[in-house]
């Protein structure tokens, strides 16, 4: 038992150190995903071999990250790992939604009162088991949020806080709050079927479902009792839904099917519902008939609590003024603290006699403070200014109502620019621009799906951020 806490311990050393030497955020997301499906580990002297609850995430983890992740396992101290793999543990597989309608007819109960539909648990994607209520630090700028996330566990299903739909900025908490939702519903209601995923899941399989129809007759009907027999569904960057006509009518009747059941439906999107411009007004009127709330960014006192408790989770200890250093100089969001925090951690475990004062510590985080000192700096003016150029057009073009095509590239890129390098609020950046919030929210929408497929645009896109001292990693959040 003992050899085999230690090598826990090593995995997640090295999993620590993974997180803190990868900058890209979409990267570490994506990471997170996957180990996220890690059951266990075992070990012997030279071999590792991880365990996970999803066969493709093995399949994943091995091809795309088994050797960055050897390389970290030896800055862990493991010594020379000369073998590490990835394997599906099928005793601990992530379940499929049991259709209500093919589970046993349950005994009815006392006469007047409605028996709870439960199943066994499940979920489209894993829970985080450490995102719980009691690792989530409460402060102002997320109180609101988190009482009704709360609430949520306490009555699931109460009209007053169905849906639940909260939104804000990356790296604020959202996705924290709705596993912790999961998690605590499922320790209280452990037959209670909650599923959780993203919109661009739910996008992609309706996809798939719609495609194979024509090969099997009954995987549109199956994606639909899927998502329509739970008992909670969690849903992740709804804005996703954005993307296409036909799979939000297929939400708008999944939503219709769970609200009218009496389920619980929780959301999250970076802007709040009336901000989605290409959603249909029927699903914005459902989304804002429940209770909607803001995550704002954290002010200092909420910052450092934040990262006191994150620092917690370390093998070593992290000094009181290097938590205080990294609270005052990253503020942007909660995810480029721990970034900050990991980075520093790693330095700590490998030079465990160095003493960090304020300039080694403006030197190791000197990028991430340069990152931060630039989103601040960086005006919306400029932008303009710069894009026009690009584009051999004037700000006074950019900022007009006309609405020819070389105008309106420019126009919208800006528009883009200043949403993700800015810190600056929807309203300021409208302002700037002379127009509404939902065209502002329109216009970085617009250029996102046109980056997909138009490489000149991407080109001229990257040129640019270079000028302001970014990469495209940047930019994608």
């Amino acid at each position: 038992m003992e050899e085999e806490k230690q090598w826990e311990e090593l995995w997640k050393r090295a999993t620590e150190i993974y997180f803190a030497t990868v900058q890209d955020q979409d990267a570490k997301n994506q990471a997170a995903r996957y180990l996220s499906m890690v059951t266990n580990v075992s070990g012997t002297n030279n071999e590792l071999v991880v365990y996970t609850s999803v066969e493709l995430a093995a399949e994943k983890l091995a091809t795309d990250y088994g050797d960055k992740l050897r390389s970290c396992l030896n800055l862990a101290d493991a010594g020379e790992i000369t073998s590490l793999s990835f394997k599906y543990d099928p005793q601990n597989k992530v379940e499929i939604v049991v259709p209500k309608e093919a589970e046993e007819t349950k005994a009815p109960g006392p006469a007047g009162t409605q028996q709870p539909e439960y199943s066994t648990f499940v979920s489209t994607m894993p829970l985080i088991e450490n995102f719980t209520f009691e690792e989530f630090v409460r402060g102002p700028s997320n109180s609101f949020a988190l009482a009704a996330a709360q609430g949520v566990v306490n009555n699931p299903g109460k009209a007053a806080y169905n849906p639940l739909f909260i939104y804000g900025g990356t790296g604020l908490g959202k996705t924290h709050l709705m596993h912790a939702i999961g998690n605590e519903l499922k320790k209280r209601h452990p037959q209670m079927a909650i599923c959780y995923l993203t919109a661009e899941t739910f996008l992609n399989e309706y996809i798939d479902s719609v495609k194979n129809s024509e090969i099997k007759s009954n995987t549109l009907r199956d994606f639909r009792n899927k998502y329509r027999s739970v008992d909670v569904i969690l849903i992740d960057d709804v804005q996703f839904l954005q993307r296409g006509k036909q799979v939000q009518e297929e939400f708008f009747n999944t939503f219709q099917a769970l609200q009218q059941a009496g389920r619980q439906i929780v959301m999250t999107s970076d802007v709040a519902p009336k901000n989605l411009p290409s959603l249909e007004d029927r699903l914005i009127s459902r989304f804002e008939g429940g209770m909607v709330q803001e995550i704002e960014s954290p002010k200092y006192e909420t910052r450092l609590a934040i990262l006191k408790k994150k620092a917690e989770g370390y093998d070593i200890k992290v000094p009181p003024h290097v938590l205080e250093f990294i609270a005052e100089n990253i503020k942007s969001h909660v995810r480029a603290m721990e970034g900050a925090l990991g980075k520093v951690s790693v330095f700590l475990m490998n030079n465990p006699e160095e003493k960090l004062d304020e300039e080694k510590l403006f030197d190791l985080l000197k990028d991430l403070i340069k990152k931060e000192q630039s989103i601040r700096m960086l005006s919306v003016e400029e932008i303009q200014t710069t894009v026009a150029k690009k584009f051999g057009v004037t700000i006074s073009q950019i900022l007009s109502p006309d609405r020819p095509q070389s105008l309106i590239t420019p126009r919208q890129l800006s528009m883009y620019i200043a949403r993700k390098l800015t810190t600056k609020s929807l309203q300021e950046i409208a302002k700037a621009f002379g127009k509404t919030h939902a065209t502002i929210i329109h216009g970085v929408k617009t250029i996102e799906a046109r980056l997909q497929n138009e490489i000149e645009l991407k080109r001229n896109l990257e040129e640019i951020v270079t000028l302001f001292g970014y990469k495209m990693s940047d930019i994608s959040d």
